[in-house]
């Protein structure tokens, strides 16, 4: 199982800490390149900043419904978190505070969608059969997209009367909530009954539809 995140609009701003070590990011061998020509084009002195691990940089409602300090390391391993800067990080990778949206059109570098996309399709793992749980938000969706795995979006919904709407702000707690759950588990799901099943065990109430994963809240 791979879990992907989007990144946090929230963002603590470490105080201290020896600058971001490019080489050893994630993915590092395909993407540094990548990076320094995002670098380049964004804010060069980044390069510098304190950094600290992304699970304590990202400070957004999903970050801290999910918890990722208290998630095993091994588990954590099984998530990527998405970046316009960074392309991809793991949660234990050092970075500095920035702040860059993902449809910021950078000099020499365009939108970072279009400009990622192709870097992180020949750089992510892509197995048939393999599920990827997928809690990122619509810009980011566009970074990249599995063709061969089984990709699992999670949604979330209100239902009254009988009657569901779309919520956006609790759809990033709920995503939150299953993630933790997901990555607690004594053993990972490998198809999305499994991580049905194991949502349900977490006190969610969900339903699987056509490749998502729906969280009534």
């Amino acid at each position: 199982m791979l879990v992907l995140l989007p990144p946090s609009e929230g963002k603590a701003e470490p105080e201290t800490g020896g600058p971001v070590d490019l080489d050893g990011l994630a993915l590092a061998e395909a993407l540094t390149e990548h990076r320094e020509a995002v670098l380049d084009a964004f804010d060069p002195s980044l390069r510098e900043a304190p950094a600290a691990p992304a699970a304590e940089v990202y400070t957004g409602v999903l970050f801290k419904r999910l918890g990722l300090a208290l998630v095993p390391a091994k588990a954590r391993r099984q998530v990527l978190i998405f970046s316009a800067l960074w392309g991809v990080v793991r949660p234990d990778d050092r970075i500095p505070h920035y702040k860059l949206p993902p449809k910021t059109k950078l000099k020499g570098i365009g939108a970072p969608a279009a400009y990622w996309r192709p870097a992180l399709t020949e750089a992510l793992p892509d197995k048939a059969g393999e599920l990827i749980v997928d809690m990122r938000s619509g810009a980011y969706t566009s970074f990249w997209k599995p063709q061969r795995a089984t990709l699992l979006a999670v949604r979330a919904f209100t239902e009254r009367d009988g009657e569901r709407k779309a919520v956006s702000h609790m759809a990033k707690a709920s995503r939150g909530d299953v993630a933790r759950a997901l990555l607690e588990a004594k053993k990972a799901p490998k198809d999305p009954e499994g991580a049905a099943a194991i949502a349900e065990a977490a006190g969610l109430t969900v339903e699987l539809s056509d490749g998502y994963l729906d969280v009534i809240v």
